[in-house]
């Protein structure tokens, strides 16, 4: 028996022919899938991302940045920390009706998601009132909503799902070994308590992290390890890769090697095999070819406009004539 062969058949039992969802997944087996052959590695991702999505499909979601910069946290890689000299301009949360006007180009531009984001570390309690206007004048436009604003309360994630909010954006960035070389202003505990607090007030939880700021594969393992060892799978995984933006801590780090970026995304579809696995930050380094070895890996949704919260994004023209170009579709009849 040959080694690819071996270590195909060590992988096996991750992937069985029923695809159940799993959450008792262990770092020997993650690492098994890691270090599969590519070709065998795609294979059984698309294999099981067509038994559990729909395969010619993209989802399309909008991230708006509703208030921006001036963040106490200390996210090494974000622009919007305060303590770090990035050019950015602070700006105040935006009127409602501004958020519905951005939120009506977004679904005419073919978004099915339209999701909010404010630089807070946790909202304080007319942020919630005015926030749950904006949701729920973007639901009343017949669009799917998001927010991330940090940390949440009990109380506070109540009364999101009250004004009718159907995701909440809180990712786990990495794993929890390497999280304190990246933040040290919240805990990993911090993070994992929003999502339960999200989970329990019946939202959808999309949750996923950063690949490509300095950590190990090991450390991508237990990222992943972790998103599927939740008691419910997020139902959205964004996969990002980190934008290296002048003035945060790491604007000059090694550059994360483009299959390994591929393999994360496949690894977290046979892992995850119900959720939308979405390609986020980063897109606007991925060659064509690139992306389209993601989709090809099981990603099927993507950031869709010019912006992600303060970091430039593919323009919509050029998203949409990649989708034509692999015979893919814009939009999922499911979500």
């Amino acid at each position: 028996m040959s080694p690819a062969a071996t270590t195909s058949e060590a992988a096996a039992p991750a992937t069985g022919a029923a695809d159940h969802l799993r959450h008792d997944w262990t770092a020997d087996e993650v690492t098994a899938l890691f270090e599969l052959p590519l070709t065998d590695l795609l294979w059984r991702a698309q294999s099981t991302h067509r038994r559990h999505r729909e395969p010619d499909a993209v989802q399309l979601s909008t991230l708006l940045s509703i208030k921006t910069g001036a963040c106490p946290e200390d996210c090494a890689y974000c622009p919007q920390a305060a303590q770090y000299n990035t050019g950015l301009k602070p700006e105040p949360l935006m009127d409602t009706e501004k958020v519905l006007t951005a939120a009506r180009r977004a679904k005419e531009a073919g978004a099915q998601r339209f999701c909010m984001g404010a630089a807070w570390r946790s909202p304080k309690d007319r942020d919630i009132e005015r926030v749950s206007a904006m949701i729920e004048g973007v639901k009343a436009l017949g669009l799917e909503t998001c927010m991330t604003l940090g940390m949440l309360s009990d109380d506070h994630a109540e009364a999101l799902a009250n004004a009718g909010l159907d995701y909440y954006n809180h990712n786990l960035d990495t794993s929890a070994e390497y999280y304190e070389e990246i933040i040290t202003t919240r805990t990993y505990g911090d993070r994992l308590d929003t999502l339960d607090a999200v989970r329990s007030a019946g939202m959808k939880v999309c949750c996923g992290g950063i690949v490509g700021m300095g950590e190990t594969r090991a450390d991508r393992v237990g990222l992943l390890m972790t998103l599927a060892n939740l008691a419910h799978h997020p139902e959205s995984v964004p996969i990002n890769e980190l934008v290296q933006v002048p003035g945060t801590p790491l604007a000059d780090g090694e550059t994360l090697d483009p299959f390994e970026f591929v393999r994360t995304v496949a690894v977290a579809r046979l892992m995850m095999p119900d959720s939308a696995v979405r390609l986020s930050a980063g897109r606007t380094e991925m060659s064509d070819e690139l992306q389209a070895l993601c989709f090809t890996a099981g990603a099927d949704s993507i950031f869709y406009g010019e912006k992600l919260l303060t970091t430039d994004n593919p323009e919509g023209n050029t998203d949409r004539e990649l989708l034509d170009r692999i015979g893919l579709r814009a939009g999922l009849t499911e979500s």
